[in-house]
């Protein structure tokens, strides 16, 4: 276990240090667990949830599909031909990208939506960071809201079971999507207050023109029948993964077809994240060699000790060093290693896992808006922000990002105790 334990240290180490090559670190540590035998080769396949990264794959696909058709552009401007001034202006786009990112990529959603602030504050001759980092930090929230919205989302639900109508209703309950909403309308409020000075007039502009119906189209029937998946009794543990990569296909054959070439599908590809899906193939067999060894007990120990044995203070501490740890690494490798243990430590308690499972997911996602290198999105904000020629100074960021992080996670940590103590 010492040996397992030092080996995941080291893996994790690495891969702060060197971001870049997280992907291959992870891939390396997993051949040294199955190399040196403290995961048998025939078990590593079954610590590899497939569902989870064809899901991740063909969402992506889809959503670049969607975004070369200039669809959320359209909306976006629709959106913004109803407010009157500058203020509501960045709250809309604020809350649409928020919607956008509960359904696509956080990283895209900033990606699309951010040129649009970029051209109204230019119009009007503002500075736009903190409209742009409004955007960002509004993207990451709504991420945890839905199954496919985010990673993390993901993989919680590959690893709980949980189908896309369950992040609504779970066991009797209102899911996680009603405490992200609520944590969304805190922090709204909150953005209101931020930006109550700027009150410039907001004028029209042209209308995007859609190029192309049929990607949207695509991205609604994944979230249709994902739904229906969620009435499949029995269902193969690799439905949702299937439906995902299949109507992506789809979509790559269509504009195939309807192109007669192959360059949208050539982009949609090179959008697909091959990194972090490289880095949970090699994750889940890390994960399965630490849990083979009894790590994953052990972390969970530790955890139970601390907290005293009491759920609430286990939760709390789940949820607040969640928000902690993700303020400055990825929430990726840290969701996918806390799961197990999450899990552990109520298996040791004797109850239900749910809080548990909510209170990471909550902390960990909405954690990341607590500094500018906590989440994607927040640093392909402030990416694009430079590139302008704007510099975004940590205090312009943390004035934002602090309190938007504490309005979003609070509402929600009590959101949880009510429903799921």
């Amino acid at each position: 276990m010492v040996t397992a334990l030092i080996i995941f240290l080291v893996t994790y180490i690495l891969m702060m240090i060197f971001q870049k090559y997280r992907p291959w670190i992870a891939l390396a540590s997993a051949a040294v667990f199955l190399i040196s035998g403290m995961l048998p080769w025939g078990e590593a396949l079954s610590y590899v949830d497939f569902n989870v990264l064809l899901m991740i794959a063909g969402t992506m696909g889809t959503v670049s599909l969607v975004i070369e058709s200039k669809m959320p552009a359209l909306l976006a401007d629709i959106i913004l031909s109803k407010v009157s001034n500058v203020k509501w202006a960045i709250i809309v786009l604020s809350l649409f990208a928020g919607l956008v990112s509960a359904f696509i990529d956080n990283v895209a959603t900033v990606l699309m939506i951010a040129p649009i602030a970029l051209a109204m504050a230019k119009k009007l001759k503002i500075n736009p960071v903190g409209m742009i980092i409004a955007i960002a930090v509004s993207s990451n929230l709504q991420g945890a809201a839905t199954l496919v919205g985010d990673t993390t989302s993901i993989l919680l639900g590959g690893y709980a079971g949980m189908s896309f109508l369950d992040f609504f209703w779970y066991k009797g309950r209102p899911g996680i999507f009603w405490a992200v909403e609520l944590g969304a309308v805190c922090a709204a409020s909150l953005l209101l207050i931020i930006f109550k000075n700027e009150t410039q007039k907001v004028e029209s502009r042209e209308r995007t023109k859609v190029t192309d119906y049929f990607p949207s189209f695509l991205m609604v029937a994944t979230v249709l029948l994902l739904i229906l998946a969620s009435f499949l009794p029995n269902k193969p543990a690799i439905t949702n993964g299937l439906i995902c990569m299949g109507l992506f296909l789809i979509g790559a054959v269509y504009s195939v077809i309807r192109n007669k070439s192959w360059r949208i599908v050539k982009k949609a590809l090179a959008e697909i994240d091959f990194d972090t899906i490289l880095l949970l193939f090699g994750l889940f067999i890390v994960i399965g060699g630490i849990t083979d060894q009894g790590v994953v007990d052990a972390i969970a120990e530790v955890f139970d000790r601390i907290g005293g044995g009491n759920l609430f203070w286990i939760y709390t501490l789940i949820t607040w060093v969640s928000v902690l740890f993700s303020a400055f690494i990825d929430n990726i490798p840290y969701v996918t290693t806390m799961l197990p243990v999450v899990r552990g430590m109520a298996l040791a308690m004797g109850v239900d896992p749910t809080i548990l499972y909510f209170g990471l997911l909550s902390g960990a996602t909405l954690g990341g808006n607590l500094t500018p290198i906590g989440a994607s999105a927040n640093i392909t904000g402030i990416g694009i922000l430079r590139k302008e020629g704007y510099e975004v100074k940590n205090s312009d960021f943390l004035k934002i990002g602090v309190p938007f992080t504490l309005a979003a996670v609070i509402p929600a940590y009590i959101f949880f105790w009510v429903f799921y103590a």
